[in-house]
């Protein structure tokens, strides 16, 4: 089976330092990009994290200290990772909590503008947990009848992430799916647009689930002491809480949207005082 594609696909997956998107940084970047035509490109970079990488984290992907001490920097790499990337649409293997935010803070960081927002992202995990709950070394069992070998190696991961992607069309093209309210669909067709439909779905408003949409579809706040309140009730309340968000230690596409929904919420205010 080819992928029905209007515009490049990218499957790619990240090793890094750890788990946190603020202060962890990415120590490996593997991309498959298959084209409009079908035709596959692959690029990997070993990156220097400028940081130490604990000794637990590169006993899961073998990737050490000094292995990286002498390879680019993501800053240094940024413009050839994006180059490649191109135009494309995103996927790969649980990319929506963490691939896409990580990778995005660490463009952010490289002085880069990176518009996410505007490409579809088809995260292959979720189509997975929805069909058949297990991990990816199982996925490429289960839909590829084949033991995986290499697993936590970046280029390994995303090749077999796409194998497992491409098994997943041809195994579910007629399958049936019920939702939690009774809806019953087939969702797995060979489109990008529908494949992202169905394995993006989030009430997320900033990637990494600080800021959430409530059931009104209204901006509120998914942590700390403010959670479940609205933001702009908390900006009515307490406008420093927004100086705090900025100063504090949330990735920058958070404080993105922040600053767009506080912008949003003063052009408000403004208004209604005329």
């Amino acid at each position: 089976m080819k992928l029905n594609l209007k515009r490049p696909l990218v499957f790619f997956d990240l090793e890094t330092t750890g788990l946190s998107i603020t202060e962890d940084r990415i120590v490996e970047i593997a991309l498959v990009k298959v084209n409009v035509n079908n035709t596959v490109e692959e690029k990997t970079w070993l990156i220097n994290p400028e940081m130490h990488i604990p000794e637990e984290v590169s006993a899961i992907h073998k990737i050490t200290d000094d292995m990286v001490k002498d390879k680019p920097t993501f800053k240094q790499l940024a413009h050839d990772i994006i180059n490649f990337i191109g135009e494309a649409d995103l996927a790969g293997y649980n990319i929506i909590k963490f691939d896409v935010p990580f990778l995005a803070e660490e463009i952010t960081k490289a002085g880069i503008d990176f518009n996410i927002e505007k490409r579809k992202l088809v995260d292959v995990q979720n189509i997975f947990h929805k069909m058949e709950p297990r991990t990816l070394k199982a996925a490429y069992k289960f839909y590829c009848h084949d033991e995986m070998k290499g697993a936590h190696e970046a280029l390994a991961d995303t090749k077999a992430t796409f194998d497992v992607c491409m098994a997943q069309l041809e195994r579910y093209q007629d399958a049936e799916y019920e939702d939690n309210n009774g809806n019953v669909s087939k969702p797995i067709v060979n489109d990008v647009e529908k494949l992202s439909a169905f394995t993006t779905q989030t009430n997320n408003v900033d990637l990494a689930g600080y800021i959430v949409y409530n059931s009104k579809h209204i901006p509120t706040f998914n942590f700390g002491k403010h959670k479940g309140k609205e933001v702009n009730e908390v900006f009515k309340i307490e406008p420093q809480y927004y100086d705090w968000m900025l100063k504090g230690k949330f990735p920058e596409h958070t404080k993105k949207v922040l600053t767009r929904l506080y912008t949003e919420y003063k052009m408000q205010t403004n208004y209604r005082l005329f």
